[in-house]
């Protein structure tokens, strides 16, 4: 029997943030002790009232298949928090829960997205959302911005890229892998351009809302005109540290949640009950916790940017919001260790782990092979000491 994958399959590349973490696992087992900095999940538990609603719901046999697109009780704590957090004014039919923001993501782009469709993507970009692109035959387009630019792009640079057809962009604020934040009126520069081609739909990743650092969220869903084209996609991953609760949703149009509750309907249904009754004590409950892993966030990045700074060959920019830096570090290439030369940006991770023990991602993933990703989802004795390991590593490169 011929092992033939499908062509939809065969377009995708491998996830860069998993094989990395599945390398490191791998030299752990080996006995070989591993800073790993290269994921991206808070490395706190999740908070106890929530647990204990989880726990509950166990006792109160919360075990059956639930309406594909969510408890309506959870639906309605979305769009209050929607309405008390964002000031932005949605039904429950407007709101469409899934195994994750990911799954969201996903759902958007297989359910707007047909053959020969263009994609908007700024540039770094997280590792899923070309890959998601190709998986619905549509094409990516890329748009670079830097880290002279702070990693955002600007309306001339979205301008440009837009052509007849376009079908959408996606915006991640705060960013991963960046940690870049558009402000409001960035997006709303962003919006005026957009408002001049019909059909042009933003998908709004707000995943990382709560992990920022300037006191304020963003939204381009909020600037006029912009809701009836706009999907945000948000969670309780990241504010919560509910990773494997697997819970996300998006706040669109009812008839883009139409289509999402058709396509998710038909290959997941909905998502965990346990987790759902979860979710909504998180965003029915004190935020505090909220608060308090924020500013621990906070401290770690201040820490971290100091840190890499002070390594040779690292350009840091000091991120406004999630739990990355990206540093530049392509001055490092052409070095070498020995016989390893240093190339691009996956040598560079390859040899930090392989080498120094520290776990990273190498930019090239995320559409910036001058970068790498560092997260800072990991407590502050693990980040002193991989940097004391990274900048023994660069010293060794000649």
């Amino acid at each position: 029997m011929e092992r033939i994958l499908s062509n939809s399959l065969n377009r995708l590349e491998p996830s860069a943030t998993l094989a990395m973490s599945q390398k490191s696992a791998e030299l752990k087992a080996q006995g070989i002790d591993i800073v790993n900095l290269s994921i991206g999940e808070p490395d706190f538990n999740t908070p106890e009232a929530i647990k204990a609603a989880a726990h509950k719901a166990i006792e109160d046999n919360y075990s059956h298949y639930s309406p594909v697109p969510g408890y309506p009780a959870l639906r309605k704590a979305i769009a209050n928090k929607l309405k008390r957090e964002n000031g932005l004014e949605y039904t429950s039919a407007e709101i469409l829960c899934s195994n994750g923001a990911k799954q969201s993501v996903c759902n958007v782009i297989m359910a707007l997205v047909n053959e020969g469709d263009e994609v908007i993507i700024p540039a770094p970009y997280w590792v899923s959302y070309p890959q998601m692109v190709k998986l619905a035959g549509g094409t990516p387009v890329f748009v670079k911005a830097d880290i002279s630019q702070n990693f955002k792009i600007t309306p001339e640079q979205l301008e440009k890229a837009i052509t007849p057809r376009t079908k959408m962009l996606i915006l991640c604020s705060p960013s991963n892998p960046t940690g870049a934040v558009y402000s409001q009126e960035e997006l709303g520069a962003l919006a005026d351009v957009l408002k001049k081609h019909d059909g042009v739909i933003a998908v709004s990743d707000e995943i990382y809302e709560h992990v920022n650092y300037i006191g304020k969220t963003a939204s381009i869903a909020k600037e006029p005109g912009m809701k009836e084209r706009t999907v945000i996609v948000n969670g309780v991953s990241k504010a919560y540290a509910m990773t494997g609760w697997r819970i996300g949703f998006i706040a669109a149009p009812e008839w883009i949640v139409k289509g999402c509750n058709k396509l998710q309907g038909q290959y997941t249904s909905g998502p965990c009950s346990v987790s759902q009754i979860a979710a909504q004590a998180a965003f029915e409950g004190d935020q505090q916790c909220v608060e308090d892993m924020r500013q621990e966030f906070e401290r770690r990045k201040n820490l971290i940017v100091k840190l890499a700074r002070e390594i040779p060959g690292f350009e840091v920019n000091d991120p406004e919001g999630a739990f990355y830096i990206f540093p530049k570090v392509s001055s490092l290439y052409g070095k070498c260790y020995g016989d390893r030369q240093i190339k691009d940006s996956m040598d560079l991770a390859i040899y930090l782990l392989e080498v120094g023990h520290v776990a990273c991602v190498g930019g090239k993933a995320f559409g910036d092979d001058d970068c790498i990703r560092m997260s800072y989802a990991t407590s502050e004795d693990n980040i002193r000491e991989a940097f004391r390991r990274i900048a023994d590593a660069v010293r060794q490169l000649k």
